[in-house]
């Protein structure tokens, strides 16, 4: 936890072999004076501190004793400048030499360092995440015949991938991933890197096709081929020749074939990606006993699943999405951990026989199954994302759901559940995603429905498969006799979390490691929910999304919704809303999408300030009381008197409050016959008067009835 500038006193240290000062947080940057005059330096690391500014590796230019730099950065406002004095040549020949990260030469194009022309000892070179320019340097491998590790991951190297003619028996981990390289993969690949443990050509621009020789490869561990635009059939050695093969990564690409038909034995194979490419036909009988982890999604493989599936490793990853499959998936001893069978055509109920009690990702959805949900579901205690919408499920949503605390995604849209939501559904303490739309769920909203953030490593895939189960490191042995490991820089190549959640209109996957994480929405929409919006509702200060449009939900919008700071999409459409927008709502500065057409609502539009300048009239249609811009229809600040027509329409009455009228009517009343009675009792003139006018119509009116009555029977008697 150290910080500060580092001391000037340091440049005194002239007999200082090794310096390490990684892992603190210290500011500014090393000066000139300090680094020159650290003669006998063997070991430098300034890796994860908080320096900022343009560093010069030429500092290093004397330093002749100099085999190893770290200098790993770990904020972007760190720059690396390795061209300049113009001329400077090392005097030193580095060992190992770690710059990921580190912006270099960020303001000259980006080229990479031209020193590393001179160096021909490397046994370990890092300079992955630089954005680095050119064609691929092959000539790096060319002239360090002692490379052991190559890390150029996520550059913007071009041009084809070319390598020496001779072999180099020392290389065991090349990663030139995530970079623009173009061109087949090199015909003597397998002859030039004989002994390759961990190989990823993944995220580039390849094409061409797999060449059998690689299947005589006997020490790779990890082959990553993923991301890239190779074609053709995969040759079946991959599977079945490379014995210490534990991870196979061969997703989007152009592959075609059937190439799990048939009777395949994987050997130590524990992981295998080959989704998003054209494989086709049905899979065979594969025989492996290590397999951890498969992930054969958007193919074209169709029948049944087969039964060895069920004996896949304890705790297992599976995923089988969008593809053909049908019938019932079958049931077995198997616990998954990750299990993703999207997208088929599977029907019948959910099977109650999978052990679920170490699930942590259940995706059933887009498939046929009916039913209610089944009563295993109350052992997903440790269950995180909950995917079974777009399927054919009845019955109420079990109150038990509300008891899975680790509950963070529940996604149950578009089957035929009813009855009210859940009260319970309140309780899971995660929840970040909910989607119950289109159902026929009835009754009110709970008001105690909480969408929060919760904590990254919910949205993560706990069980992540290492890619190599040996560290990266370079044994440097110090002046205390003792050899030092500087890098452990294993890759996590599970499987990725995607769900697809509604906002905005569209419908997006969302992926662990992008915005999974920070996404949060609620969707309850096209059911039939009856009541008001609960107040609450606005306490959710972090939902991006809010969906409760095609419902019979009636009062106004509640004032408080002015409290979701981060909201991007508020639909309350097709309702029975009724009052007014809330002018509030334009302090909403991340709003993209509002729509509260076909209601109730009435009176003057927000101002047409911020967000709301960009919603059009489509966000207010089927409001016809609604007035002011983007609406045609102009406000009026005192309505004229007019006195209605027989041809109006009867509607202008509901303007009068009944109640109102009622009481002003009474009131009127009221005042009149106190004024009266006061008159009468202080002027006794007016009040012999009334009380004469009062018996005159008394006499009137007596002797009016009396002909009445009379005169009918006297015509009756003379007839």
């Amino acid at each position: 936890m150290l910080n500060g500038n580092l001391p000037n006193c340091f440049n005194k240290l002239s007999s200082l072999k090794l310096l390490d000062l990684s892992s603190n947080q210290f500011t500014g940057m090393p000066l000139q004076s300090l680094i020159a005059n650290l003669t006998a330096l063997e070991y430098i690391d300034f890796s994860y501190n908080n320096f900022e500014g343009s560093f010069s590796f030429s500092l290093f230019a004397n330093l002749t004793k100099l085999e190893v730099v770290k200098f790993i950065s770990s904020n972007d406002k760190f720059e690396m400048e390795t061209e300049g004095p113009k001329g400077w040549m090392p005097l030193f020949q580095l060992k190992f030499l770690m710059l990921p990260n580190c912006n270099i030469n960020r303001h000259k194009e980006s080229v990479i360092p031209s020193f590393l022309v001179h160096q021909n000892e490397l046994r370990v070179l890092d300079m992955s995440h630089n954005s680095l320019k050119g064609q691929f340097p092959y000539w790096l491998i060319k002239n360090n015949k002692m490379l052991e590790v190559l890390n150029l991951r996520n550059n913007s190297f071009d041009g084809n991938f070319s390598l020496p003619l001779y072999e180099n028996v020392n290389a065991w981990w090349i990663d030139i991933s995530s970079n623009q390289i173009a061109g087949v993969i090199p015909k003597n690949i397998q002859k030039f890197f004989p002994y390759i443990a961990h190989l990823n050509l993944s995220r580039n621009a390849l094409t061409g096709r797999i060449l059998s020789s690689i299947g005589a490869w006997n020490d790779v561990f990890v082959l990553d081929l993923s991301n890239n635009e190779l074609s053709g059939e995969v040759p079946k050695g991959l599977f079945t020749n490379i014995s210490a093969l534990t991870l196979l990564h061969l997703s989007n690409n152009r592959f075609h074939g059937d190439v799990l038909s048939g009777n395949l034995t994987m050997g130590k194979i524990q992981t295998l990606h080959l989704n998003d490419n054209y494989f086709t036909g049905k899979i065979g009988n594969v025989t492996s006993n290590s397999l951890f982890l498969l992930d054969i999604g958007n193919n074209l493989f169709t029948g049944i699943v087969p039964g060895w599936i069920s004996n896949m490793q304890d705790n297992s990853e599976l995923v089988m999405n969008n593809n053909s499959f049908e019938g019932q998936f079958p049931c077995g001893a198997t616990s998954f951990s990750f299990l993703d069978i999207s997208q088929n055509f599977f029907t019948g109920s959910i099977p109650s026989c999978l052990k679920l009690q170490y699930v942590e990702h259940l995706h059933l959805g887009s498939n046929r199954f009916s039913g209610s949900i089944p009563d295993s579901f109350r052992n997903l205690s440790n269950v995180l994302t909950l995917a079974i919408g777009n399927n054919y499920l009845s019955g109420r949503i079990p109150k038990y759901l509300g008891e899975l605390q680790n509950l963070r995604i529940l996604l149950m849209r578009d089957n035929n559940f009813s009855g009210p939501i859940p009260k319970k559904l309140c309780r899971p303490l995660a929840l970040s995603l909910l989607d119950l739309s289109s159902n026929s769920l009835s009754g009110s909203i709970p008001s105690c429905l909480q969408i929060v953030t919760g904590p990254s490593y919910l949205a993560s895939v706990p069980s992540f498969l290492w890619s190599y189960p040996r560290d990266l490191f370079y044994g440097h042995v110090s002046v205390l006799g003792k050899v030092l490991s500087v890098h452990n820089d294993q890759e996590a190549l599970g499987i990725l979390e995607e769900v697809h959640f509604t906002t905005k209109r569209m419908s997006r996957p969302y992926k662990t490691g992008e915005i999974l994480e920070y996404m949060t929405g609620l969707d309850l929409s096209c059911n039939v929910l009856t009541g008001k919006i609960p107040e609450q509702l606005g306490l959710l200060n972090q939902i991006r999304t809010l969906n409760l449009s095609n419902n019979q939900l009636t009062g106004p919008i509640p004032m408080n919704f002015s409290n979701l700071a981060n909201i991007e999409s508020l639909d309350l459409s097709s309702n029975n809303l009724s009052g007014d927008v809330p002018s509030e709502l334009i302090n909403l500065d991340y709003l993209a999408v509002f729509n509260v057409s076909h209601n109730n609502l009435s009176g003057r539009l927000p101002d047409m300030k911020g967000q709301f300048s960009s919603f059009t009239s489509a966000s207010y249609e089927g409001n016809p009381l609604l007035c002011g811009p983007p609406l045609e229809k102009k406000c009026t600040a005192t309505p004229p008197m007019t006195i209605p027509s027989a041809k109006e329409d009867n509607d202008q009455w509901y303007d009068i409050e009944t109640v109102w009228f009622v009481a002003s009517l009474s009131s009127t009343w009221v005042v009149f016959l106190l004024g009266f009675a006061a008159v009468l009792y202080t002027n006794p003139h007016w009040r012999r008067m009334w009380f004469h006018f009062i018996e005159e119509s008394m006499y009137t009116t007596y002797y009016f009835m009396i002909d009445l009555v009379s005169r009918p029977s006297v015509l009756l008697f003379r007839q």
